[in-house]
């Protein structure tokens, strides 16, 4: 069995945002050489997330909403963790969003339903993070 790792270096200007990262995925596969296996793609960070879903903008939208009504920034006073810090939104929004996605990888391409792309999530953003990308397989 091979592996393969590669590190993705995200440094998005705004607080939140949601980046496809799809192609960048695609471009580690065929770096690797792997043909048949599986693809990890996992936030390095606790306040960022891997997910897999539609690549449409009125879905994003709705996303970001959605995330704000559950864990809204502001009043950052609401929030325990924020004493010296503003981010225990980012914190929540990520563990609704998830940690990481797993793709199959068959004939050296991502093995996907009809629309799935892979998301970048970013919640507290305007520093350097990173994602993993962890390959194995023939």
């Amino acid at each position: 069995m091979k592996t393969y790792r590669k590190e993705l270096w995200f440094e998005i200007q705004t607080r939140r945002a949601f980046i496809n990262i799809t192609s960048d995925i695609q471009t580690c596969i065929n770096e690797s050489g792997i043909t048949e296996g599986l693809v990890l793609i996992n936030a390095m960070h606790i306040t960022a997330s891997v997910f897999i879903n539609d690549d449409e903008s009125g879905l994003h939208h709705d996303y970001d909403l959605w995330l704000e009504k559950l864990a809204p920034h502001e009043p950052v006073s609401q929030y325990r963790h924020n004493v010296g810090e503003d981010n225990a939104d980012a914190h929540m929004k990520r563990q609704i969003m998830g940690r990481e996605s797993v793709v199959a990888i068959t004939a050296g391409k991502l093995d996907f339903g009809t629309w799935e792309q892979i998301f970048y999530g970013e919640f507290d953003g305007r520093r350097k993070k990173r994602v993993l990308v962890k390959i194995i397989g023939e």
